[in-house]
């Protein structure tokens, strides 16, 4: 670590004021940055507190809590190559090898695209490099099927970056949740990819008989014109080449097709546990969802127009990415509510609009990422109203 702290020392003069890479400092710190702490010190006078922690660190945390659901979802994306082509036994480490080989180049384009052009900000506006993508370049790829087009990603994080975050002003500034910015981007432009039956397999490889790449959410939407019970459906589903594919308990596990990291309610759990531990994520947001989720499943019982509705309200907990957004989306701390009673209900809101889409808009079952970036656009007005809320009453109390 020593030789590495040197060598930053010995070009640093090169790209401070009147260097010849002058232009280029702000990128050299940013790399700096990443491997030691600041070396800089408060100048002002008077008490101040020492923190080992700064953003990057922080981002750091949030990474580290994302951790499960990455290489799970390494693991579940070759499970799910070779269950579809009836080797449901084959080596872990041959799963583990199919998943990297779809998943890492996700992951390593996702950082290589939105990191340039993160620089490339930095250096024509002359300002630090912001750290927020360290978190959006992993939150990316889990959001995404481990066959899309790797263009598609690269196209879906310049979109995100610049119009998502740069747009606003940069990290702290945006609105909506950039790594959600970028899923939607590629939904609404290239929804074929995206949306509908799903990954099983890659290569030249012939599925087994009565294959099927149908989600548990999809086998809920089509029961709208089926009329046929989703609990049935979803037990049955994959009978012959993969029973209980689809059961309550695989479900919660997450070994079945989907997005990479967001099919497993365990490893999303495990993260937020990670986030609350170290006051990173918002355990009121998390709850919140959870809850709101589960009113509005219970209330759509209550009306039981038809077979979507009449779903036992937990197994909505455990569909879809609802806990992924729950626990890494709805908690980012830039576009989520920041006053105490702002979260529950920011994150109630969430769940609420989660399954009304779900339930109401057969065409696009996955409601959460919408519900999540409708409410980013709220957020600032339910704060709003919870301050104006709070001074009304403490003037009250003041005049009593």
């Amino acid at each position: 670590m020593k030789f590495i702290r040197k060598e930053f020392d010995k070009v640093k003069h090169h790209f401070e004021k009147g260097g010849k890479w002058e232009k280029y400092f702000y990128a050299y710190e940013a790399i700096e940055t990443f491997a030691f702490s600041p070396n800089t010190v408060n100048g002002d006078k008077g008490a101040q507190i020492r923190d080992a922690v700064d953003l990057k660190r922080l981002m750091m945390t949030v990474i580290i809590a994302m951790v499960p659901c990455l290489l799970f979802g390494i693991w579940n994306v070759g499970h799910q190559h070779f269950l579809a082509i009836g080797e449901p036994g084959a080596a872990l480490m041959d799963k583990i090898l199919i998943g990297a080989m779809k998943v890492l180049p996700i992951v390593v384009v996702s950082y290589a695209v939105g990191l340039g052009v993160e620089f490339i900000f930095a250096t024509v506006r002359r300002h630090p490099v912001n750290e927020g993508y360290l978190v959006t370049g992993m939150l990316i790829p889990l959001v995404l099927p481990p066959d899309i087009p790797l263009w598609q990603v690269a196209l879906a994080t310049i979109f995100a970056v610049i119009i998502g975050k740069e747009a606003f002003g940069g990290t702290g500034m945006n609105v909506l949740n950039v790594a959600l910015t970028a899923r939607a981007f590629l939904y609404f432009a290239y929804p074929s990819n995206i949306s509908g039956d799903v990954w099983t397999h890659f290569g030249d490889a012939t599925p087994v008989a009565g294959f099927s790449g149908a989600t548990p959410l999809s086998i809920g939407a089509s029961s709208l014109t089926t009329g046929e019970n989703v609990v049935s459906s979803l037990n049955a589903f994959g009978a012959g080449w993969a029973d209980g594919l689809y059961s309550f308990s695989n479900l919660f596990i997450g070994a079945m097709p989907g997005s990479i990291g967001e099919t497993s309610v365990l490893m999303c759990l495990i993260g937020a546990v990670i986030l609350i531990a170290t006051g990173v994520g918002s355990w009121k947001i998390i709850a919140s969802v959870f809850a709101g989720s589960y009113f509005m499943a219970v209330v759509m019982n209550l009306i039981g127009a038809n077979e979507f509705m009449l779903m036992p309200a937990h197994y909505h907990l455990v569909i879809g990415g609802l806990a992924f957004g729950a626990v890494f989306m709805a908690t980012d701390p830039v576009t989520a509510s920041q006053t105490e009673t702002g979260k529950w209900i920011y994150g109630f809101m969430i769940g609420v609009l989660t399954i009304i889409i779900r339930v109401f808009n057969p065409a696009y079952p996955e409601g959460v990422m919408l519900a999540i970036l409708l409410m980013n656009v709220f957020a600032p007005l339910i704060d709003y109203y919870v301050v104006g809320a709070n001074k009304k009453r403490r003037l009250k109390r003041a005049t009593v």
